[in-house]
């Protein structure tokens, strides 16, 4: 625990179940303005993808965690000066994955550092609850940094969907 009642989390892996990449059903994705008006673009985006796969009635949950994976990636992880020179998929991207039964949600930032947790006893603090509700309202969540000659990490929160009936 750091002296301020926060952690910085290890990167997660596990609890993302194997997804394969070629069995993706839809997947969209959108480049974020590093300024927090693109949380409500982000919502926006995520309503009309979800209603486009027909899977608007998780919208409350999937909508509440990109808003805070997004503020998170806002707030932490940009430099100061906002967009990285050279960088044309602009600093925050964030990407929605559906498979049959599952839906992911990924935002891409360019922070090698990973997301920390807030102090869980601390619930009426205004900031530092952005995990905690993540964790709440998936069904999993994780992270890890980007490999190769990609910079930063990933934050993603897994959704299952009901089965599709078969009419």
């Amino acid at each position: 625990m750091g002296t301020n009642g926060s952690t910085m989390l290890e990167p997660i892996r596990q609890g993302l179940p194997p997804l394969d990449p070629a069995a993706v059903s839809n997947a969209a994705s959108c480049a974020l303005p590093p300024r927090y008006e693109a949380v409500r673009e982000a919502r926006r985006f995520t309503l009309g993808t979800l209603d486009a796969w027909d899977i608007g009635d998780r919208f409350d949950d999937v909508c509440l965690v990109v808003s805070e994976l997004v503020t998170n990636a806002l707030r932490h992880a940009l430099p100061a000066g906002g967009a990285l020179p050279g960088d044309p998929y602009g600093p925050v991207r964030l990407h929605l994955m559906r498979w049959t039964e599952r839906l992911v949600c990924a935002v891409r930032d360019p922070s090698h550092d990973g997301p920390v947790a807030g102090g869980a006893d601390d619930f009426a603090a205004e900031s530092g609850r952005g995990l905690f509700l993540v964790e709440s309202f998936s069904d999993g969540w994780g992270w890890h940094p980007l490999a190769g000659t990609l910079h930063g990490k990933v934050v993603w929160a897994l959704f299952r969907l009901p089965r599709p009936s078969g009419e």
